[in-house]
């Protein structure tokens, strides 16, 4: 056997990218569900409706556990905590294959669930830590690429998978995914103990911290705004668009590829324009939530607005995240539980207004990019206040964390 020397630097990216496959496989599993759903039902005898409760108490369970196991977890060696993450996760999808009971699987997608609310509390701030220095932009915007990945590849692959062996496989092969990812970051991951993580006496700190507060009321609103709209995309692209089944799939993969390239955006431009990103993507995503009625008169325009909501909400999603670590620098795991939870609400809070949106008018689904476009505006409303009060400090965390990555080896 050869004996191949692997440098640390090398290490350490073989570990953000295994950390990155591992958001793919996270964030496959939570949504794949929703594409598996009519094979799920009959095989259970159930309808659609009564079936789709697993993918609400998914999402309850990530935005309920995420504080409480965190802090709970918070002395625990970082990489000790991500192998038992991993084995539940694991678990979770033997159970869900074995399931001869729709109960069985609930059990199954809960405990994924758990192990789901652990790994988003952890995993930028892990991946901040392992990533070469200078490098916090792009090892956050790999995360986040394998969550767009998700999107693009994992959803529909699962869809094949259950068409072609059963649904059953498919939680059967993300659960063997997960197995090679974590031999992987055994390997690779050094130890890494548990630092400035917090605990629950951390909790009156933080959220006296009038920004990060401003920021996790802001997050909940863009998130909730955007997927007021985008929960019901199929419905809006093939009743209001025209759009067929099959250009709708395109869309679906386009729209992935998008979150991709606003993660290279983000990467390539948040060191040099950290104060402005923020607002001027939920800027961007509010415009193109109120302009996605307009799209009704063209597919191809649909498909432009489509491209700038992606690269808008990935922006996003990476701005707020950094912003999180630098105003929680002391608290780091503790405040990403908080806004991976407040993430989850918005996402729940999202679906649920759409639907009444939809509920409540004759002509239904046009309205969903007005309303979702209108609370979008109000969290840019308070991210333009929040920059403009705490302009001083955004800029003196900027530069502080520029190249000043804590690198755990």
């Amino acid at each position: 056997m050869f004996n191949i020397k692997i440098s640390s630097r090398n290490h350490a990216w073989i570990g953000v990218i295994s950390l990155g496959f591992a958001a793919f496989i996270f964030n496959t599993t939570e949504f794949v569900p929703i594409a598996l759903l009519p094979d799920i039902s009959n095989s259970f005898n159930m309808n659609e409706q009564d079936s789709g409760i697993m993918v609400t108490v998914y999402a309850w369970v990530v935005a309920a556990l995420c504080l409480p196991l965190i802090l709970l977890l918070s002395n625990t060696e970082r990489k000790r905590l991500l192998i038992i993450v991993f084995a539940l996760f694991i678990i979770g999808h033997v159970m869900c294959y074995f399931a001869t009971l729709f109960n069985l699987l609930l059990i199954g997608r809960i405990i994924v669930a758990g192990s789901h609310a652990v790994f988003w509390s952890i995993t930028s701030a892990l991946a901040i830590r392992i990533a070469p220095p200078g490098k916090k932009s792009q090892a956050l915007a790999i995360i986040t690429t394998g969550t767009s990945l998700a999107a693009i590849l994992g959803i529909p692959i699962g869809r094949i998978i259950g068409e072609l062996f059963g649904w059953r496989s498919t939680f059967l092969i993300i659960g063997i995914l997960a197995l090679l990812i974590l031999f992987i970051l055994i390997k690779v991951l050094p130890k890494l103990p548990s630092i400035n993580t917090g605990s629950a006496k951390n909790l009156p700190v933080i959220m006296k911290r009038a920004a990060l507060v401003g920021i996790f009321i802001s997050a909940a609103m863009a998130v909730a705004g955007s997927f007021t709209a985008y929960t019901f995309i199929a419905k809006f692209s093939t009743d209001l668009v025209g759009m067929t089944k099959n250009e709708f799939t395109i869309l679906l993969l386009f729209f992935g590829f998008s979150g991709i390239f606003g993660s290279i955006i983000f990467g390539k431009i948040n060191s040099k324009h950290p104060l402005g990103i923020l607002p001027i993507s939920i800027a961007l995503m509010t415009l193109v939530l109120l302009a996605l009625y307009s799209a009704r008169i063209s597919s191809i325009l649909f498909f432009v607005l489509c491209f700038f909501w992606g690269i808008a909400y990935t922006c996003m999603m990476l701005s707020q995240q950094i912003k999180v670590l630098e105003l929680a620098s002391d608290a780091t795991d503790i405040a990403m539980a908080i806004y991976s939870g407040i993430v989850n609400v918005g996402i729940g809070a999202g679906a649920l207004i759409g639907q009444q949106v939809i509920n409540s008018y004759d002509d239904k689904v046009n309205w969903v990019g007005y309303y979702g476009g209108a609370i979008a505006f109000v969290s840019l409303c308070i991210t333009v206040l929040i920059t403009l009060k705490y302009k001083q400090l955004f800029i003196e965390l900027a530069k502080a964390n520029t190249g000043s990555e804590i690198i755990a080896h």
